[in-house]
C-alpha cells in the first residue's frame, strides 16, 4: 500500500490540538439490563402517516449520555472521543477523555494500489465522532433505527457484504456516505452560541464506521452519539461475523436509557430478504453498568477529560458547557408542519428559517436563458403534491410495523440545479432531504446539454499535499467510450439516478465479478467507500479544505460543492451540483415535450419506492396539468441504451417500481406504460 497518512495534515493536527489543550480546558441484543425503548405510538386516525411527538434532549441528559460513555471507556481502559447531536445535527457536546487519540485514519484503499480520494487521510477524531453521531440521528426515524454499522452494510460493492456474497449487487444506499457534505448549499452551518436550525452538515459526510447510534426518547428520535477510540475510520466488510468493537460498546453504554425501541431496530427490517444489522454490541458485552455511571460533574473539568471546542461545530467548552437539543417539528429545529397557506395537506412538513419562513417554497425556474418555458411555481406545486400523494399511499420498505406508509423527502430543481421546492413526510429520515436534492440535481445535470462541458471545464481535484485523485474531466471520455456514444452527456439521453448509478458501480453490470467497472466508477482494484469515482472526485477537495479549516489552517470550504464552472446567467450561483451528486436510485428528469425543464429527487425509504414516487409524481402532475409536463419521452430514456459486456447485451435501467406497492390495494405494474 502506498499513500496512507499525510505528514502535512498530521503536523497541522498536532500543532492545533496541542494549542487547544493548553488554552481550552444486528448482531447483538441486550439481555443484562432493562430496555428503556418505547415503541412509537400509532398514527392518529386523521392521518395514515406517523407523526413524531415533539421531544428533545435536555442539557442534563446530554451530560448523562457522556458520563455513561466515559464509564464504559474507563472500564475498558480505552480513552474515547464522544460526540452527541440532536436529530437535526446540532452538536450538543464533544468530550475528549484524557489520553484519547486526537486523530483517526480513513481506511486505506485496496492493497497494492496508491490511495486516492479520502483513502488513508488522517482526520481529527472529533470530526469522525460527529459524523458518526449525525449518521445515527439522520438515518433513523420513528419507524426505523439505523446505526453507522447499518450504514456500513448498505454502502459497499456487494450486499450483504461478506466473502461469500461476491457476485451480488451493491448495497441499496450505495454512495449515501457522500451526502450531508460540509460544502453543501442546503445544509446549515453552526453559529456561535448554540444550536440553530437544521439539517446541519456532517464534517466527513455520513459514516460507515461502527460506533454511531441514534438516541430516542419514548419512541421519538432526539439525536445521535458517536465514538472514536482507534486509528481506523473504516467499515465492516464481513457481516457474517460478530465484531468486538470498543467504539460500539462505548456508544451502546452512552445510549443507555435512550436506545431505539427493539421493534424498529435495523435487525427487524429486511431488504431483499436480508436482515439489516444494528449492533454487534449489547448489554452483555458491557464492562460497566451505565445505570450506575458517575455523575457528569465527577468526570468533567479534567478529571476524566473535558469538553473541547470544535471549529464550525461546537463552542460549549469555552462557553456554558453542553447544549440542549432542538425539538424536531418545532420552528426552532428548522423543520415543521406546513401552514395552510403553504400547503393544504396538513401532513406535509417544510424546511424553515427558524423565524416562520419556508426556506424552499414552490417557485418558478431560473433557467429562462436556456429553456423556452421554465417550470412555473404552480407546476412545481403540482409535482410536489402529486409525489407526496404517491408517498402517502405507498407501502414502506424500511419502516415498522409492517404496512406502514412510506415517508420521504421530495425535491424539485430546474436545469440550473436551483431549488424550486422541498417538502418532507412528518417522520421522514433527515438524511433524505439533502439526498433528495442531490438526486434531483443529478438527474437534471446528466440529462442536460451542459453535463459534458461542465465536467470537462472542472479543474482538480488538487488540494496540495494529499492523494492524487482521478481528474473530473476524464470521466466524460470514459462514458463516451463505454456506451459508446461520442455525443454522450450533451442532452440527448434522459438519465435517472438509477441509470447513472448503473454506470457508477465498480462492476458492470452491478455486482457481476469479472467485468469492467462502470465509466463513472473507479476500478474495483482502487475502489472503496471513501473513493467511489466521479462522485468522490467532485467533492474530495471540499472535504479536505474543511478539515484543514477546522484545524486552523485556512478558510472554510465554500458554500457550494464541486469545482464545476459557474452558471453564466445567474450572478452569485456557483454551479449545477452545489451539494454533490448521488448514485443510488430515486430521481427522474422532468420534460416539457422533449425539452428538459428540471429534475425530481426522492429519498427516505426503499430505493424502488423512491423511484416510484418520483416517476409517478411527475406522471400524475402531468395529468393534473393536462399534459403540460411529464417524464422523459420513452425514446430518449437511458433504458434504450444497450451496452455489450463480454459479448452479452446489458441494458441500462431508468426506474424500477416495486410490486404491489400501495397499502390496501392489489394494483401492480404501476409504472408500466407511463
Amino acid at each position: 500500500m502506498t499513500g496512507g497518512r499525510h505528514l502535512f495534515l498530521a503536523g497541522l493536527l498536532a500543532l492545533t490540538l496541542s494549542a487547544c489543550l493548553s488554552a481550552c480546558g444486528g448482531g447483538a441484543e441486550e439481555t443484562a439490563l432493562p430496555d428503556p425503548g418505547t415503541p412509537p405510538p400509532a398514527p392518529p386516525a386523521s392521518s395514515p402517516l406517523f407523526k413524531p411527538v415533539v421531544r428533545s434532549l435536555t442539557a442534563s441528559e446530554v451530560e448523562t449520555i457522556i458520563a455513561q460513555a466515559v464509564g464504559e471507556a474507563n472500564a475498558r481502559s480505552t480513552p474515547a472521543t464522544i460526540a452527541v447531536t440532536d436529530r437535526v445535527g446540532n452538536v450538543l457536546g464533544v468530550f475528549v477523555m484524557n489520553g484519547a487519540r486526537t486523530t483517526t485514519t480513513v481506511r486505506e484503499g485496496p492493497s497494492g494500489t496508491p490511495d486516492t480520494s479520502l483513502q488513508g487521510v488522517e482526520v481529527p477524531a472529533t470530526l469522525a465522532a460527529i459524523s458518526k453521531a449525525i449518521t445515527g440521528a439522520y438515518l433513523s426515524s420513528g419507524g426505523n433505527a439505523f446505526s453507522s454499522r447499518t450504514a456500513s452494510q448498505i454502502v459497499q460493492e456487494h450486499f450483504p457484504p461478506a466473502p461469500s456474497t461476491t457476485g451480488l449487487e451493491s448495497g441499496p444506499l450505495f454512495g449515501v456516505q457522500f451526502s450531508q457534505l460540509p460544502c453543501s448549499d442546503f445544509a446549515t452551518r453552526f453559529s456561535m452560541g448554540g444550536p440553530g436550525i437544521g439539517p446541519n452538515r456532517a464534517p466527513l459526510g455520513l459514516s460507515a464506521d461502527p460506533g454511531g447510534f441514534p438516541l430516542y426518547k419514548n419512541g421519538a428520535v432526539v439525536g445521535g452519539i458517536g465514538i472514536v477510540t482507534d486509528d481506523d475510520y473504516g467499515f465492516d466488510p464481513n457481516i457474517l461475523d460478530v465484531d468486538e468493537s470498543d467504539e460500539e460498546a462505548i456508544a451502546w453504554a452512552g445510549a443507555f436509557g435512550f436506545t431505539a425501541p427493539k421493534e424498529i431496530r435495523a435487525n427487524r427490517i429486511f431488504v431483499d430478504g436480508t436482515a439489516l444489522r444494528f449492533t454487534d454490541a449489547g448489554n452483555e458485552d458491557l464492562m460497566s453498568d451505565p445505570a450506575s455511571a458517575p455523575a457528569y460533574a465527577a468526570i468533567a473539568a479534567g478529571v476524566e477529560g473535558d469538553l473541547t471546542d470544535v471549529t464550525a461545530y461546537f463552542d460549549g467548552a469555552s462557553g456554558g458547557g453542553v447544549y440542549a437539543g432542538t425539538a424536531y417539528g418545532a420552528e426552532s429545529s428548522g423543520i415543521r408542519p406546513a401552514t395552510p397557506a403553504e400547503y393544504s395537506n396538513e401532513d406535509i412538513y417544510v424546511l424553515t428559517d427558524g423565524a416562520g419562513t419556508n426556506r424552499y417554497p414552490a417557485t418558478g425556474g431560473t433557467d429562462g436563458a436556456s429553456v423556452a418555458a421554465p417550470l412555473t411555481a404552480a407546476e412545481v406545486t403540482a409535482i410536489l403534491e402529486e409525489a407526496y400523494g404517491v408517498m402517502t399511499a405507498a407501502r414502506a420498505q424500511i419502516r415498522q410495523p409492517l404496512e406502514s406508509r412510506a415517508q420521504v423527502s421530495i425535491s424539485v430543481v430546474d436545469t440550473n440545479g436551483q431549488i424550486l421546492g422541498i417538502i418532507r413526510g412528518p417522520d421522514a429520515p433527515i438524511f433524505g432531504t439533502d439526498v433528495s436534492l442531490q438526486k434531483a440535481r443529478t438527474a437534471a445535470f446528466f440529462s442536460g446539454a451542459e453535463a459534458a462541458s461542465d465536467l470537462t471545464g472542472t479543474a482538480g481535484p488538487a488540494v496540495a499535499g494529499f492523494n492524487t485523485t482521478k481528474p473530473v474531466a476524464s470521466y466524460v471520455q470514459d462514458v463516451r467510450d463505454f456506451i459508446p456514444d461520442p455525443a454522450a452527456l450533451t442532452g440527448t439521453v434522459a438519465f435517472a439516478d438509477r441509470s447513472g448509478g448503473n454506470l457508477s458501480r465498480p462492476y458492470f453490470p452491478d455486482g457481476e465479478v469479472g467485468t469492467a467497472n462502470g465509466p463513472l466508477s473507479l476500478p474495483i482494484t482502487e475502489w472503496s467507500p471513501f473513493a467511489t469515482g466521479l462522485q468522490s472526485s467532485l467533492i474530495v477537495d471540499n472535504i479536505l479544505e474543511h478539515v484543514i479549516h477546522v484545524l486552523g489552517g485556512g478558510a472554510d470550504t465554500a458554500i457550494g460543492c464541486t469545482g464545476l464552472p459557474d452558471i453564466p446567467s445567474l450572478a452569485g450561483v456557483q454551479n449545477r451540483l452545489q451539494n454533490g451528486i448521488q448514485i443510488f436510485p430515486g430521481s427522474v428528469p422532468v420534460y416539457r415535450g422533449d425539452t428538459l425543464i428540471g429534475g425530481v429527487g426522492v429519498s427516505g425509504d426503499g430505493i424502488d419506492q423512491d423511484d416510484m414516487i418520483s416517476f409517478l409524481g411527475v406522471h400524475r402532475a402531468g395529468e393534473r396539468l393536462n399534459g403540460a409536463l411529464g417524464n422523459a419521452p420513452e425514446a430518449i430514456r437511458a433504458d434504450q441504451i444497450v451496452i455489450s459486456v463480454n459479448g452479452a447485451p446489458v441494458r441500462l435501467r431508468f426506474v424500477n417500481c416495486p410490486f404491489n406497492p400501495f397499502v390496501g390495494s392489489n394494483e401492480q405494474n404501476v409504472c408500466q406504460g407511463k
